[in-house]
């Protein structure tokens, strides 16, 4: 398995030779850089961390700078972690770039979904309404809360208002479409989580394909690369 850090910079459509239209999503994925290499001796686990997307080093504390120092890489403004056995032989201070993957890939993006502030059960999990006539009072509202028992509280995980979206979000399984190492952008068939500018972390498909992929052959594509 191998994984990397990337943003999402927004949606578009390509054209396959067979005038196919596939709508796309293009992410940037600037080279990550290897902080540090987590091992099981150490830390208890097997990990790389790195560093993704440059930032200006006054913004950063001393323990943060000492990070950088250690392995004389320019300071970043992120810093993440990620596993994958076939990532094991970078060393620190080398650099992961997109063309780790390539098209045709099955791949998992990790990200944090857009926030919808507080919504009612009818948004937040699709329930039904009730009837609309002018003799009814109740439209909208959660409905009964009864739980069937007689110990006189509401049992968790009871469907209620509250805080939709904002939460780390991972959709399975995305054909990648297209990688152009040059302009550091990687084409992901459908949509993926998150805001514009939102952090992805992609990485290789953990379950088991139901049918092979077929490869495609682009003739064209517009991918806005972020400034």
């Amino acid at each position: 398995m191998k994984s990397i850090i990337g943003r999402k910079v927004g949606m578009t459509q390509v054209f396959t030779e067979e005038g196919v239209m596939l709508p796309v999503t293009v992410v940037e994925v600037l080279p990550n850089v290897i902080l540090q290499k987590k091992t099981i001796d150490k830390d208890g686990y097997e990990a790389l961390q790195v560093g993704y997307e440059d930032t200006k080093e006054k913004r950063l504390n001393k323990p943060l700078k000492g990070v950088f120092a250690k392995t004389n890489s320019p300071a970043k403004k992120f810093i993440r972690e990620i596993k994958g056995e076939e990532l094991s032989t970078f060393k620190e201070g080398e650099e992961i770039t997109v063309d780790i993957f390539k098209a045709g890939d099955v791949v998992d993006v990790t990200g944090i979904s857009k926030g919808k502030g507080f919504s009612g059960t009818v948004k937040r999990y699709g329930h039904k309404i009730g009837p609309k006539a002018h003799g009814s009072g109740f439209h909208r509202q959660v409905g009964s809360l009864a739980s069937g028992l007689t110990n006189n509280r509401i049992h968790p995980g009871r469907k209620m208002p509250g805080h939709h979206g904002n939460k780390t979000t991972t959709i399975l399984n995305l054909e990648v479409v297209s990688v152009d190492a040059s302009k550091n952008v990687m084409l992901v068939k459908g949509s993926i989580p998150g805001p514009k500018k939102g952090l992805l972390t992609i990485r290789s498909a953990v379950k088991e394909q139901k049918k092979e992929l077929s490869p495609r052959t682009l003739v064209d594509y517009t991918a806005a690369t972020a400034k």
